[in-house]
């Protein structure tokens, strides 16, 4: 039987049966959040690696979790957050920009792109020519189909501001589709 989300936050703070809710919490958010997570960054393997990571902040920031927003919404702000973070990473780390397309297509080629017909190819590179807030913003509201309010409470930035961010994406996704 899975816990609601208020369940696994009151076990987690009582300190009764965390093991239990925390495992009723990675069963609960961790397909979602993985895919969340994948398509900002692509490669399958980082995705797991930054997935992990944020289970670990989420087990260690649990106890003190303020309620001020769902906890659905708190998890995917901890998501994002930590893959604009591997993002800037591993950008600093290989000395390569990772706006790059032809980095990130190769970074998710072998188990992600080869399969794809070739608009979905153009659609992942006309996404990967976005700012990585802005692909988080896209992701969240075409893919996710997300409200404004909770992607707004995800990354933190007015509801007006993110419309404007996804009108922007998607115009500059058209642009993309269009030239190429």
């Amino acid at each position: 039987m899975q816990l609601s989300d208020d369940e696994i936050v009151a076990q987690v703070k009582s300190g009764q049966n965390t093991n239990k809710a925390f495992r009723s919490l990675i069963e609960k958010y961790q397909e979602r959040l993985y895919w969340h997570i994948r398509r900002i960054i692509i490669d399958h393997d980082d995705t797991d690696d930054v997935l992990q990571n944020v289970f670990v902040k989420t087990w260690k920031g649990l106890p003190n979790f303020r309620e001020d927003s769902n906890l659905y919404t708190w998890l995917y702000r901890i998501a994002t957050n930590e893959s604009i973070t591997f993002i800037n990473k591993k950008k600093k780390e290989n000395n390569i920009s990772i706006d790059d397309e032809s980095y990130q297509l190769h970074a998710g080629k072998a188990d992600y792109l080869m399969d794809c017909e070739e608009i979905q190819e153009k659609l992942e590179k006309a996404l990967l020519t976005l700012p990585e807030k802005q692909r988080a913003v896209f992701h969240m509201k075409y893919y996710e189909d997300m409200k404004y309010t909770q992607i707004s409470e995800v990354v933190g930035t007015s509801v007006g501001a993110l419309k404007a961010s996804y009108h922007i994406a998607v115009k500059k996704i058209e642009n993309y589709l269009i030239e190429n």
